[in-house]
């Protein structure tokens, strides 16, 4: 699959090219020496294999090869080109280069990030409740590189159903079942986008914020990421991660930076993947990614879900950092994406054989994706259930 054009490809590490080069390398080198990738697979009895979630709770990701289709990666690069047009012509403008409304312009709730090109926007600043302490290399860009763009949209279901329709797939959630439990409850959704010698980095961090002193805290207190791979990714513009690293707590990053003398954590490896490949990542790993100076588009499609013990009567601790606690009827509500998500992939793709999501099931209710749900999605994401 083609991914989109870009003019502004060349980026300068200040000598340290082939210091990079070299890491790069290595890194990869070490990730495909993991056993962790492979097709969807079922035991006799339709669970996830063991062997997968033996492999996800050692390493803390796993690498579900080829989940996504030609044609459902084609409706997502249409909705994706459509986004780009979208975008406002620059930050803080209400129109887009044609002067139409831009995307995300009204809404309650922030969805569009910006950062300078090859920048660091979260390291060392108190997004996320200070959860990336220490920042990146910022490599020069090329000259003419816009003065910002946009690398993560929150909220993304509202503007794609095609995002939507991969959030209903099948596979995805039987799998968020077998980690998290058939009650399973949603975070948050987002696109991360890596343009070309554009996109910014994003600083080593863990994703949780509420659990680590809980005497019940375990390696799946904080939930997971599925990380749909658009057009794939490369050690070069991917996620790095230090395997098993969700199991010990809470990680000191600025002494671990400080000891290994660089960002480039020696024991940190890639997430390689395909176009049309799943990644589930545990929220707990010590993650990060640098910016891409390479010529290769990164799109991301973030899906998160949650334990429902995790979050029901816990004060939470979102991205946009809400503080709402977590009862009933919130979970509830912010579930309907689910249903709504399983109806539209079941309109566009009749042949498969729809989730059954038992928290709505056992409501009897039949939720629909029409156009009052269309409606119900605007600022779906101000419910987001972060932990």
């Amino acid at each position: 699959m083609a991914s989109p054009a870009t003019t502004a490809m060349a980026a300068d590490y200040g000598g340290e090219e082939a210091g990079m080069r070299a890491y790069l390398a290595e890194g990869e080198r070490k990730a495909r020496a993991l056993a962790n990738r492979g097709p969807v697979r079922y035991a006799a009895d339709g669970s996830l294999d063991p062997a997968i979630l033996d492999a996800y709770w050692r390493d803390g990701f796993y690498i579900f090869e080829g989940v996504l289709g030609d044609a459902e990666l084609a409706d997502l690069e249409t909705d994706f080109q459509e986004i780009l047009e979208r975008l406002p012509s620059e930050k803080g403008s209400p129109v887009d280069a044609e002067g139409r409304p831009a995307l995300g312009h009204g809404l309650a709730t922030q969805s569009l990030f910006w950062s300078k090109p090859l920048g660091d926007p979260f390291g060392g600043t108190k997004f996320g409740k200070g959860r990336h302490p220490v920042k990146m290399i910022e490599p020069e860009p090329a000259s003419g590189a816009p003065r910002e763009v946009v690398y993560l949209i929150l909220g993304s279901l509202q503007f794609s159903d095609a995002c939507l329709r991969t959030y209903g797939h099948p596979d995805l959630l039987r799998i968020a079942g077998a980690v998290n439990g058939d009650d399973f409850v949603p975070y948050t959704d987002a696109i991360f986008i890596k343009a070309p010698g554009l996109g910014a980095s994003v600083a080593w961090h863990q994703d949780g914020v509420t659990h680590w002193e809980s005497p019940d805290w375990d390696q799946g207190s904080h939930g997971f990421n599925f990380m749909a791979q658009l057009y794939g990714c490369t050690p070069a513009n991917g996620v790095w991660v230090v395997p098993g690293s969700h199991k010990v707590g809470r990680v000191d990053i600025v002494a671990k930076v400080a000891e290994a003398g660089t960002e480039r954590l020696p024991d940190a490896v890639p997430m390689v993947c395909a176009p049309g490949d799943v990644v589930i990542s545990n929220r707990q790993l010590l993650h990060g990614s640098f910016a891409n100076t390479s010529a290769e588009w990164r799109v991301t499609i973030n899906m998160g879900f949650h334990r429902r013990a995790s979050v029901l009567g816990v004060q939470g601790g979102g991205i946009l950092g809400d503080d709402a606690v977590y009862d009933e009827e919130h979970i509830r509500t912010r579930s309907r994406t689910i249903g709504y998500a399983i109806d539209a992939r079941r309109q566009r793709y009749p042949h498969e054989t729809p989730y059954v999501y038992r928290p709505i099931a056992e409501t009897g209710e039949e939720i629909r994706f029409d156009d009052a749900a269309r409606a119900a999605l605007v600022d779906y994401n101000r419910l987001d259930i972060g932990v």
